[in-house]
């Protein structure tokens, strides 16, 4: 729907499911663990967020091949979701365990709920597909799935195609007592195949085989040009093959076949304590059992009938474990299309970002530094200011130490090499990477190899940690003595991510600053135990202790008449403890302004409970991933930066730093930032206490607000 067709409206109902978290509380609500009534279940919530990011697949106010790459990331994410989250659910499950969720939902039940739910999620995504394939014919790109659309030239074309480039690669495998099920990779698409021997007039000795389509070619061919247009056309793989199965199956006749794809449990576990020698040998076979696990959702073509069963039976799986999917499975593989030359009328123009702070000479950047605290607004601002810092670091002779958590980076990262070279010209360089970052984990491993290579020290993790704090330390001499130089942020040191995740980060040579991102360091290397520091709060020791005192703060300020508010920017809100405390803080008075992307299990607008609080996501062409938690504190408002969300995980299975902003210019930026998010009405969803969404809309005299456009002006 078209923000344009409810000008005038101020607020109207994005496309909804039917929702079975309805509730009802009063204002003697009890505020408890277990209460149904004032939480939101976590994964449910989850899907509630794919959700709106579908809903920009649909919206046309945005350029066509964007909202396919909206549609794309919808099936990227529901495939994460099923292998960890769902997978370990169904693993409790199976175990016979009924953990319950904040709102007191048992396993088997959110189960039900969650698979019922993504059933009409995906019907949607194939509704989106529909009417973005008719809108690429319009422009001219089409992507063609019936063999009989093919003309003559184009059958000759396919037919060489497939035996140049595909024949060899193919391995048909058939199933039979001979040759049982083979173990399909995760993730894979493939062809299910029915076949009846050309001797077997009766068709009565059923063959089941399995062709795995190539994932080392790709999706689409490109089909001839018309000579008298200037259309593109594309073939699917799959149905390459299909056409030439005559190939595969010599003598046999084919009587149905049908694609699927099987999302397995993807979960990398590792008892720590047993390999603490040995984490990275202990990762690596992990990593390779990834391919293997167990079966969570089989996605397969609708009308498969007796090829579905098959595969059900096989993979052990219930009814409703398997989607049926009506055209082209494994959306995600229509990402292709993003890549295709001229098509930038149909992407989005993104502005050329700031060049943020900067310098060519080792000296000025440095003195820049000490002279002031520089905050950065990715991608408004440029990532490109920290790689320069790093490879003026590597060069300058009066650098003496480099330390730096890597959690996750880019393929083609300058940062890799700055630091190699820093090593090289024999700088004391300390890298903290973490191999345990989900489906980072064999890049990271592949990077941390190639640095010690250059003589950087490798430091891998810590036993029952991750380390997803961002921090550099540079170390300097001047004028004899040591001076410290630290770069904090919110997202990670991806150049790549840089440019579409809204980050803020903050360089300073604040002395008290420093010396706890130096104490940090020597702590996680040193397997010492976390001291309490002056500026930073680290997780898992002191994070989420002084998180509640800062709202219980402004609890006692709005009870004492004082100013209180609290204005939280977070990707997820998911801690029970965090939750209560809000609640309590807005039945004292407290103002509560909640900008969260993803999951919220806090339920707002219950009378007497959290009237006071509303809950927004912002979902758009970049992804929000700043953590901001600002406090009015009575007046003299303190506003810190995080790595962390408000999640167990982070306050209690991670290292991570909570950092202050100290200068008042930078306090007063962050408040516009926060100010412009909270103004947005064309991105922004609002959260109901029924937990359904509503995207906000101009009114008529009220002026349009995209905040993420509008951002690069503050």
């Amino acid at each position: 729907m078209s923000s344009n067709s409810t000008k005038g409206l101020g607020i109207y109902r994005i496309f909804s499911f039917p929702n079975p978290r309805i509730m009802t509380a009063s204002p003697t609500e009890k505020i408890e663990l277990g209460n149904q009534n004032i939480f939101f279940d976590r994964e449910l919530s989850w899907v509630d967020f794919n959700h709106r990011v579908l809903e920009e697949s649909f919206d046309k106010e945005n350029p066509l091949l964007e909202r396919l790459k909206f549609l794309c990331i919808t099936e990227s994410n529901l495939d994460e979701f099923f292998m960890v989250r769902v997978a370990g659910l169904l693993n409790l499950k199976n175990a016979g365990i009924e953990e319950r969720s904040l709102n007191g939902k048992r396993t088997s039940e959110t189960i039900a709920e969650l698979y019922s739910k993504v059933g009409q999620f995906v019907k949607r995504q194939y509704e989106s597909l529909d009417e973005i394939l008719i809108e690429l014919k319009e422009n001219k790109i089409v992507v063609v799935q019936d063999p009989s659309e093919l003309a003559g030239d184009d059958i000759q074309f396919v037919k060489n195609y497939y035996k140049r480039e595909v024949s060899s690669i193919l391995t048909p495998l058939a199933i039979d007592p001979s040759h049982p099920f083979p173990h399909i990779l995760n993730r894979t698409l493939n062809l299910g195949i029915t076949l009846y021997s050309d001797d077997d007039k009766n068709k009565a000795k059923e063959l089941f085989a399995i062709v795995q389509v190539p994932s080392v070619l790709p999706r689409f061919l490109q089909l001839p040009p018309n000579k008298e247009t200037d259309v593109r056309r594309y073939f699917p793989l799959e149905e390459i093959i299909k056409l030439h199965l005559g190939d595969l199956f010599y003598g046999m006749n084919v009587k149905q076949i049908h694609t699927f794809k099987i999302v397995r449990d993807a979960d990398i576990s590792i008892n720590e304590e047993q390999n603490i020698g040995d984490l990275l040998t202990t990762m690596k076979n992990e990593l390779k059992n990834r391919m293997w696990g167990d079966a969570v959702r089989l996605d397969v073509h609708s009308g498969a009938g007796h090829i579905k069963e098959l595969l059900r039976g096989l993979l052990e799986l219930e009814e409703y474990q398997v989607m049926e999917i009506p055209t082209l499975l494994s959306l995600n593989d229509m990402m292709f299309f993003q890549g295709l030359e001229k098509t930038s009328h149909l992407k989005y123009s993104y502005p050329v970002p700031k060049s943020g702070f900067a310098a060519k000479k080792s000296e000025s950047i440095f003195s820049e530094i000490r002279k002031n605290d520089h905050l950065l607004h990715h991608p408004y601002e440029s990532f490109k200011s920290i790689e320069d810092m790093l490879k003026i670091a590597s060069q300058d002779p009066k650098v003496l130490a480099i330390k730096m958590t890597l959690y996750r980076t880019s393929g083609d990262s300058p940062i890799i090499q700055y630091l190699g070279e820093a090593a090289e010209n024999g700088k004391q360089v300390t890298v903290l990477v973490e191999l345990k970052a989900r489906f980072d984990e064999e890049r990271n491993i592949r990077w941390a190899k190639k640095l010690e290579d250059s003589g950087v020290h490798v430091v891998y993790g810590v036993v029952g940690l991750k380390i997803h704090c961002k921090m550099l330390l540079i170390v300097r001499r001047e004028d004899d003595k040591l001076n410290r130089y630290v770069h904090l942020g919110t997202g990670n040191y991806n150049s790549t991510t840089a440019r579409f995740y809204t980050d803020l980060s903050l360089f300073t040579a604040n002395p008290e600053i420093t010396e706890d991102v130096a104490i940090l360091f020597n702590t996680i290397t040193s397997s010492g135990k976390m001291p309490r520091l002056s500026k930073i709060y680290a997780a898992p020791t002191f994070l989420k202790e002084e998180f509640l005192h800062l709202i219980q703060r402004e609890t006692d300020n709005a009870k004492n008449g004082k100013q209180a508010r609290v204005i939280f920017k977070m990707n997820s809100l998911v801690d029970p403890d965090v939750i209560l405390k809000l609640y309590e803080a807005s039945q004292a008075g407290v103002k509560i302004d909640l900008i969260i992307r993803g999951i919220c299990c806090l339920r707002p607008g219950i009378p007497g409970v959290s009237d006071r609080i509303s809950v927004r996501s912002i979902v758009g062409r970049y992804l929000e991933h700043s953590r901001i938690y600002s406090f009015e504190n009575g007046g003299k408002p303190e506003v810190y930066l995080a790595s962390a969300d408000c999640m167990p995980r982070n306050f209690l299975r991670r290292i991570e730093v909570m950092f202050p902003i100290l200068q008042d210019k930078h306090k007063k930026r962050i408040a516009k930032i926060l100010e412009l998010l909270l103004r947005d009405n064309t991105q922004a969803r609002a959260l109901e206490s029924d937990g359904s969404y509503t995207r906000l809309t101009p009114g008529d005299d009220d002026p349009a607000v995209n905040s993420q456009i509008d951002m690069a002006d503050i």
